[in-house]
């Protein structure tokens, strides 16, 4: 039986994202190689000595983390390729240093290509260069192998900052020095450097198919496009309906690989399939009047979903919270960006009063991304959870949430209300992640469903289509999201909202949405909601129904 890889370029990724991703991976069965860079982040492993740290920190700009891997403490920083294998492992008394060996040979081949002559020093884990008398380390490896699979792994230094170091005893090694690929003579991209990685470890530890997918090559952006996932960008003012303007998008998307001479007129005739007719019955004028009354917002209005008549005729909404105002302005999204206004203490129980007024029975709650918040609206979708229940107990809840950054103390008040579904888009495959969702990142999306999952959640993801992405690209994107414990999945139609957002590049046909259908099936997923016209929360209670 063929073994298969799954090798994904990440790009930069806070390490507590990085993490989370891949310790769901690890609990799943497909094989991975992660390949990434971390913001300035020192590791502990389970055996480290602290003494080993000799500033705080803080102090240069850097976080510290304990992991679960071996080894003692060690930087990652940007320049630096981070490599997390998630793969089997062949059992046998000699495993670990087996699988160490393993990747030393792999970065030796790797450097031998840029002309560094590496080499594995006895009892010191890890990639020398220079002389058996005189090493300097240019790769650390710590990992942790259990039940057969592996987790953590590599860092190679390519271009890192080496004066980082010098605030620790790297792996608690006094007498040898740390140097990298530049300091060795040798300019290269990590994009590269990893590219060739990749080959070598799958030809090494026996793969005989491997797919390769990353974001675009960081070497090709500008500084202002250069994102730290741990600390996304905050749009602290901008102009309705979007902030960014169509020339830096489609400028993001070229460098993503999308022919835009192929992009879609925004005035032209939609396919049948994709026309929706107006239902202005006594239902909807009812749900619209209750909404004003009570001062809400409904995502249902505010993206130009169309699916509001349908919805709404039928009863139900996806109520918005937290303002009306995004703090971020994703490529694809008609939420206004203009600058938030101080939350309403009131609104959770006027969508509490709204849910019991309509005799709903499932309750969606979403809301804008509000990165100028300490919580990033956390506590607001907890306290809203709460409010329906207090007045309609047996109403079902699904929240779609924001990233809150990645904060754990944040996404964990959410966790703990427990609502029914926990739902967070990962929007497009990776390569467009940049382009379409520049505030946001993959990996991290990924992190907050395999953290949701991890405290016993039912997790639901979406995707929109038609952005320029492959089939293989929304397939590998399917696979990722399943990996890390989703349920259900929603794939729909990107419709360009004004000539101010991301292009569309095609339709896709109902046959080609029931072949996605097919697949996300065949995958595992409970449910799907794979058609053109799908969104989030559309067919919400149906969905969460299917789970029961």
């Amino acid at each position: 039986m063929s073994r298969n890889l799954e090798v994904r370029w990440l790009g930069r990724v806070g390490y507590n994202d990085g993490y989370w991703v891949q310790k769901k991976l690890f609990d799943g069965v497909r094989e991975y190689l992660l390949l990434l860079e971390h913001p300035k982040t020192y590791t502990l492993g389970v055996r480290a000595d602290r003494n080993n740290i000799l500033v705080d920190p803080a102090t240069v700009g850097a976080a510290i983390v304990e992991t679960d891997r071996g080894g003692d403490v060690t930087y990652h920083g940007p320049g630096q390729l981070v490599g997390y294998p998630i793969i089997d492992v062949e059992p046998g008394s000699s495993m670990v240093p087996r699988f160490v060996h393993g990747l030393e040979s792999v970065l030796i081949r790797t450097l031998k290509d840029y002309g560094i002559e590496a080499f594995s020093l006895e009892g010191y884990p890890g990639v020398w260069v220079g002389s058996i008398l005189e090493p300097r380390k240019i790769a650390a490896i710590g990992v942790k192998i259990s039940r057969g699979r592996s987790m953590h792994g590599f860092a190679l230094n390519v271009s890192t900052d080496l004066t980082m170091f010098d605030h620790i005893i790297p792996c608690g090694i006094r007498d040898k020095t740390v140097t990298s690929m530049r300091a060795e003579g040798c300019d290269a991209s990590l994009v590269e450097v990893g590219r060739k990685v990749s080959l070598y470890f799958s030809e090494d530890f026996g793969f005989q198919n491997t797919e390769y997918y990353g974001i675009d090559d960081p070497s090709t952006l500008s500084d202002d496009d250069r994102l730290d996932s741990a600390t996304p960008r905050v749009v602290k003012s901008g102009t309705y309906p979007i902030q960014v303007g169509v020339s830096k998008i489609s400028t993001r998307m070229e460098k993503a690989g999308i022919n835009l001479g192929n992009a879609i007129p925004v005035r032209d005739r939609k396919p049948e399939w994709l026309r929706n007719h107006a239902n202005m019955g006594s239902e909807y004028r009812q749900l619209k009047s209750l909404m004003r009354s009570l001062s809400l917002t409904t995502v249902c209005e505010e993206a130009g979903c169309p699916n509001i008549f349908e919805c709404w005729a039928d009863g139900t909404a996806t109520f918005m919270i937290n303002g009306e105002s995004c703090t971020r302005a994703c490529a694809f999204c008609l939420v206004d960006t203009s600058k938030p206004r101080p939350l309403d203490p009131d609104e959770p129980y006027h969508v509490a009063e709204a849910v019991e007024k309509l005799g709903l029975e499932f309750a969606v709650v979403t809301a804008v991304a509000r990165d100028d918040l300490q919580d990033g609206g956390a506590s607001a979708f907890a306290a809203t959870i709460e409010a329906i229940r207090m007045r309609s107990p047996e109403v079902g809840v699904e929240v779609l949430i924001p990233d809150c950054k990645g904060d754990e103390t944040s996404l964990n008040v959410i966790f703990a209300a427990r609502p029914q579904v926990l739902n967070h888009n990962v929007e497009t495959p990776l390569r467009l992640q940049r382009a379409i969702r520049p505030s946001a990142s993959y990996a991290r999306s990924l992190s907050v469903l395999a953290r949701a999952r991890e405290f016993g959640l039912v997790t639901k993801s979406g995707l929109m289509v038609g952005l320029g992405e492959t089939m293989d690209e929304l397939r590998a994107a399917l696979r990722d999201i399943h990996e890390v414990g989703v349920s259900i999945i929603t794939i729909g139609q990107y419709l360009r909202p004004t000539k101010n957002h991301a292009p569309m590049i095609r339709y896709y046909t109902p046959s080609e949405f029931e072949a996605l259908k097919r697949y996300a099936h065949s995958l595992g997923f409970a449910h799907v909601e794979a058609s053109p016209m799908a969104r989030s929360s559309y067919h919400a209670r149906k969905s969460a129904s299917a789970l029961v």
